[in-house]
């Protein structure tokens, strides 16, 4: 079903709000409300020491309403309104506790992001083009393959895709309700959402596929190698998180939008519950968040370490489990498929990986020795519901989704040895974790993504010197040359003496006005 309303119409363009209403838009926007009920239930305990609590629950409830916009949006209208209005929730959620670290963190989102509004705001010129604002009539042509490009792009911004990944593990400056939701269903989830959407609405070209699949599977590595090397727990999860973004966008390379869309469903659940499981722990251990000082809280809190358990099999993929269903399918249709054999080098290697910090953050948080005797073990409503909730899905949703479904399902035929290599490389990074720590060598160079981490965080040293210019350039345009003669250069002398027009040598600014009074006289005149 279609809703449209159309706003005004100037010159044959049409512009309109459009709504549509489908299974797709429909079931993602159930996931979404389900996952929020959960954590709006597990945020009234976990924030109830704070102060400005409802202020908090009303923000997280504006960022929820923005993804159900965006998600139901069919014009690029609403898909804006949605989108920014996602970037200034979750600006204002992850800068909620008051540090230069959670300010550094938030203006980095913000930025990254940014870089996906001006694509968009780019594209609409070539909305005008086609004469219409809506996604559903996009036909085979260049300007479609183009406007298809940049929405994609701009979507790879919004769910951190290499080379925009840096700002992912910085969210985690956020509370805990926040991140399960930003790295469930909501936000990160929007740009996926976003390609799949257009690609049932206008197949990808196989440009925009290799580009999907490349992008893909040096993110899923990417987040995979930097969680091994990595402590804090909320981090582990959020580079999880990375690391099953690049699986959806390596399934979309590969042409399978519904199977990326299965994934995601799927992945929510369990992200959703591990995130909650995590912050169970969090409040037990004081916000102590090394899980190297976790050990024995398996004893402690048994009920909550077995949900963290079941989540962590479902990131491997463990039989039966709902990711099993989705992730599992993906690696066989990368098998089956006409794939370069580096990239299915890389997401081999990206799936040993995962199995690696899933084993080694269970060993160190279920085996290890209790490492501090202090903590408050507190379980209520509030913090068993929702888990218990997730858990179900998270355990029945994969094979509930593909019998509710049947197009998640996809056939592979594959050679068994290629079947047992994808189990057997699972289960060498499920022995690695356990067997291996973190080698001191490479853990800065892994630990900060291939150096992504620096570079994004430093670049504003780089641009020093240009900053620097610029700020003689606006003191050029604010003072006059004789008051500050000697602080400007060549160029902001030229400013400055246009600041104090009329001059006589001044021609700069005469010629200009000169030329605008003659077009005004010649437009009148015609």
């Amino acid at each position: 079903m279609i809703l449209e309303l159309e706003l005004m119409s100037v010159s044959s363009t049409s512009f309109s709000i459009m709504l549509i209403i489908d299974k797709i838009n429909l079931s993602f926007g159930m996931v979404v409300t389900m996952i929020a009920g959960s954590v709006f239930t597990f945020a009234h305990k976990y924030m109830e020491e704070d102060h400005y609590s409802d202020r908090f629950l009303w923000i997280l409830m504006a960022f929820v309403i923005s993804m159900n916009l965006l998600t139901f949006s069919g014009s690029i209208f609403f898909l804006l309104l949605g989108w920014d209005g996602l970037g200034i929730t979750s600006f204002a959620l992850i800068i909620y506790y008051q540090s230069f670290e959670s300010l550094s963190a938030g203006f980095q989102t913000l930025m990254v992001n940014r870089i996906g509004d001006a694509i968009i705001v780019v594209s609409t010129f070539l909305f005008i083009l086609l004469g219409q604002f809506s996604f559903i009539s996009l036909t085979d042509s260049f300007i479609s393959i183009g406007l298809v490009l940049m929405l994609s792009v701009a979507a790879l911004t919004k769910s951190a895709q290499y080379p925009f990944s840096s700002w992912l593990p910085a969210a985690m400056a956020a509370p805990t309700p926040v991140s399960a939701l930003v790295h469930s269903s909501t936000l990160v989830t929007a740009g996926i959402f976003l390609i799949i959407r257009l690609s049932y609405n206008l197949p990808l070209s196989e440009e925009i596929k290799s580009i999907l699949l490349f992008l893909g599977a040096i993110t899923c590595l990417l987040g995979g190698w930097a969680a091994t090397y990595e402590n804090d727990i909320k981090k582990i999860i959020a580079l999880s998180t990375l690391s099953q973004l690049g699986v959806m966008v390596f399934s979309l390379g590969l042409g399978f939008p519904n199977l990326a869309l299965f994934h995601l469903y799927t992945h929510a659940l369990f992200k959703a519950l591990l995130f909650l499981a995590a912050g169970n722990m969090l409040m037990a251990t004081y916000g102590f968040q090394d899980i190297r000082l976790m050990g024995g809280i398996g004893v402690a809190m048994p009920f909550t370490v077995i949900m963290f358990n079941i989540s962590s099999l479902c990131l491997v993929g463990a039989p039966f489990l709902s990711a099993f269903y989705s992730k599992h399918v993906i690696l066989e249709e990368m098998v089956m498929s006409t794939l370069n054999l580096s990239s299915m080098l890389i997401m081999l290697i990206a799936t040993m990986m995962t199995a690696k910090y899933v084993s080694r953050s269970l060993k160190a948080i279920s085996w290890n020795k209790p490492v501090s005797s202090i903590m408050a073990i507190s379980s209520n409503f509030y913090t068993t519901f929702p888990v218990t909730i997730l858990a179900t899905g998270g355990i029945i949703g994969g094979k509930l989704l593909s019998m509710i479904d049947v197009g998640n399902l996809e056939l592979a035929y594959i050679p068994g040895f290629w079947g047992n290599i994808i189990n057997i490389i699972t289960i060498l990074g499920i022995t690695l974790g356990l067997v291996r720590g973190a080698s001191g060598l490479t853990n800065y160079y892994l630990s900060t993504m291939f150096f992504l981490t620096p570079v994004v965080s430093l670049g504003s040293k780089a641009l020093a010197p240009f900053v620097k210019q610029m700020f003689v350039l606006d003191y050029g345009w604010l003072e006059p040359s004789f008051n500050a003669k000697n602080y400007h250069n060549k160029f902001g002398s030229v400013m400055s003496d246009l600041g104090v027009w009329p001059q006589k040598q001044s021609f700069l600014m005469a010629g200009i006005i000169l030329v605008f009074t003659l077009m005004f006289v010649t437009s009148s005149h015609f």
